[in-house]
């Protein structure tokens, strides 16, 4: 059933289990909701296993208030640190995919004490600038500036992508591949090899870039970004176990 929490004039979605501990939260990506397919698999996972779990919308997202082309990724990061703060105790296992996986890595800067275990699904730290602002042509970026935003194809949806000039600049504001990473507590990667949106480059930069003492990287010959046919939804929950 899905809930509501408030937090700064935003009303944030969410579904929660009770469970033993750490429980596991899930951190979708960017667009996505919390009723994807991966969200979904752990809650069933949770329930069987008798863990604690919660899955929630960013604002912008879902069921949740706000609109889309007004967030970014501080405040998604913000959304995240709010919800596991006041509907979480002790050290949690956050599972981020793609963009949720960024914000995990955020939180984990922010609040390592709350982190118990980190697991990501073609996590996609930077993207902003190292997708979207590299590949911009100087007519794109020129709009970009004019126009504060841009519409961009999507491999995902019929509806373009909006990227907007506040989410490039705040990107900027978070970015994580630039300064230490420390992540003291066991940490999952796992990436396709076919993942068109996340590069198999991007995640051995990752691996190479944090700093903890039990940290693995998994790829996956013939996963895409979704990462959500039975056996990738089986090494999540495998992954989610280890940790």
């Amino acid at each position: 059933m899905t809930r509501f929490f408030q937090h700064d004039g935003r009303r944030l979605a969410y579904s929660q289990i009770e469970g033993t501990g750490p429980g596991v939260v899930f951190l979708g990506g960017f667009r996505s909701d919390m009723t994807g397919t991966k969200a979904l698999y752990l809650e069933q996972w949770a329930q069987e296993s008798g863990r604690a779990f919660l899955r929630f919308d960013y604002s912008g997202h879902g069921e949740s208030s706000g609109d889309f082309l007004e967030g970014t990724i501080g405040d998604w990061t913000d959304d995240a640190a709010a919800i596991v703060n006041a509907l979480t105790d002790g050290p949690q296992v956050v599972v981020g995919s793609s963009m949720g996986g960024w914000i995990a890595l955020l939180l984990a800067r922010r609040m390592p004490e709350r982190i118990g275990g980190l697991v990501t699904i073609a996590a996609a730290p930077d993207f902003t600038e190292d997708g979207y602002w590299k590949e911009f042509d100087d007519v794109q970026k020129s709009t970009l500036e004019v126009e504060g935003q841009i519409a961009l194809p999507s491999d995902y949806s019929d509806e373009p992508y909006i990227v907007t000039k506040r989410l490039i600049e705040d990107g900027r504001r978070n970015l994580v591949l630039r300064d230490p990473l420390p992540l003291p507590f066991p940490v999952r990667f796992l990436q396709g090899t076919e993942d068109e949106a996340v590069s198999t480059s991007t995640a051995l930069r990752l691996l190479e870039h944090a700093d903890g003492p039990d940290m693995r990287l998994t790829l996956v010959k013939g996963a895409d970004h979704r990462f959500s046919d039975p056996s990738c939804l089986a090494f999540i929950r495998e992954a989610v176990e280890e940790v």
